[in-house]
C-alpha cells in the first residue's frame, strides 16, 4: 500500500478561457471543478496505475464530504482528520496558448490537537505501507517544523517521499527522506540561486542529499527530469505532446515514482515512470490525473540516458 498525507486539500476551479484579459471581461469558455491536493492527486495516480493507495489529512466539514466521494470513485481508501470550516478554492485560468494563471486561497486553521491526530494517523497507517508520500504546504499558522515531525512519526519500514519546498523541504530533511521531488522552480527558490546549466541543477541535487536525502528526482518541466543518488545520475527526456494543462503534472510524477519504488525498481525505471505519467497528465483539460493507457504508450518511448 502507498499512504499520502494531504496537508491542504483544496477545491481547484479550472476554467479555459481565449485569453485572459486583465481589468476587463473574460468569457469562460469551459469549467471544470476538482476535489483536490498534492497527495490526493497522487492517491488517484497510484490507484490509475492499479496500486493501491491510502489518502490522510487534513478535511474541513463543510465540504470535505464532495473529496471522500472523489477518491471513493477513484477506487482510493481514505480516512481524515476533520476540522470546522471550509477547504480552500484555488483558480488556474488557461488560455487558448496553454498559459496557466493561478490564483490560490490559504488554507483553513487546525488546533493543536488535530496536528496531534494526524500524527497518530501517519504511525498507524505507515506501518502498512510500503511507501508514505508528503506532500504540499501547511494550514495557516502551521510552522514549517510540523514536516519534520510528520516524516518522523512515519514507520521506518515505509519509503518518504516528500514533495514540498523551502523551510518545510529543509524540515522534513532533517527527519531522512528517502525521495524529494522538486521541480526546477522550486529547487531554485528552496536553495535562492539560479541554475544556468547541467552542473549547477545537479549542485543543487547534491545540497538536498547532503541535508538528509536519499534520491532526488528533479523535474525540469516539458525537458524531463533528472533522479540522482550522489553517484549515479539519470536524465529522461520528454515527448513532445498536445499540452492541455499543466495542474498535477508533478503529483503523477510522484505517483508513478512512489509505485516503482514500492516495487523495488532501480532510479532509471524511477525516472522514466515519473517522466511518462507528468507528461501523461499535461494531455489532459480540467483533470488532476492521467490515464493508465496514455501512461503506458509514452513509458514505452521513453528512452533514460547516464550523464
Amino acid at each position: 500500500m502507498i499512504l499520502t498525507v494531504c496537508m491542504s486539500p483544496s477545491v481547484d476551479v479550472t476554467i479555459e478561457l481565449d485569453s485572459l484579459n486583465v481589468g476587463k471581461v473574460n468569457v469562460v469558455k469551459s469549467k471544470t471543478l476538482s476535489f483536490t491536493g498534492k497527495a490526493l492527486n497522487v492517491a488517484i495516480g497510484v490507484a490509475r496505475l492499479g496500486g493501491e493507495a491510502y489518502a490522510t489529512g487534513f478535511m474541513y466539514n463543510e465540504n470535505g464530504g464532495a473529496f471522500e466521494s472523489a477518491l471513493d470513485k477513484e477506487g482510493v481508501g481514505f480516512s481524515f482528520v476533520w476540522n470546522s470550516g471550509r477547504v480552500r478554492e484555488n483558480y488556474k485560468c488557461i488560455d487558448k496558448r496553454s498559459m496557466l494563471t493561478e490564483i490560490n486561497d490559504v488554507g483553513g486553521q487546525v488546533g493543536e490537537d488535530k496536528l496531534y491526530e494526524l500524527l497518530q494517523m501517519i504511525r498507524n497507517f505507515s506501518a502498512r505501507s510500503a511507501v508514505t508520500v508528503i506532500s504540499g504546504g501547511l494550514p495557516r499558522g502551521v510552522d514549517a517544523g510540523y514536516y519534520r515531525e510528520l516524516f518522523r512519526a512515519v514507520d521506518s519500514r515505509s519509503l518518504k517521499v516528500a514533495d514540498t519546498e523551502g523551510a518545510k523541504l529543509f524540515a522534513a530533511l532533517e527527519a531522512g527522506v528517502d525521495l524529494v521531488k522538486p521541480n526546477i522552480d522550486e529547487l531554485q527558490s528552496t536553495l535562492g540561486r539560479e541554475f544556468k546549466n547541467k552542473e549547477d541543477l545537479l549542485a543543487g541535487c547534491r545540497e538536498l542529499l547532503d541535508r538528509g536525502a536519499k534520491k532526488v528526482l528533479l523535474s525540469l518541466g516539458k525537458d524531463g527530469a533528472v533522479i540522482t543518488d550522489g553517484t549515479k545520475n539519470y536524465y529522461c527526456r520528454s515527448i513532445n505532446v498536445a499540452v492541455n494543462s499543466t495542474v498535477g503534472a508533478g503529483d503523477g510524477m510522484v505517483a508513478a515514482a512512489a509505485n516503482m519504488l514500492q516495487q523495488g525498481a532501480d532510479m532509471p525505471d524511477v525516472l522514466r515512470a515519473g517522466v511518462a505519467a507528468g507528461t501523461a497528465t499535461v494531455t489532459t483539460f480540467g483533470t488532476i490525473s492521467f490515464t493508465k493507457n496514455k501512461y503506458e504508450e509514452i513509458f514505452k518511448s521513453l528512452q533514460v540516458t547516464e550523464i
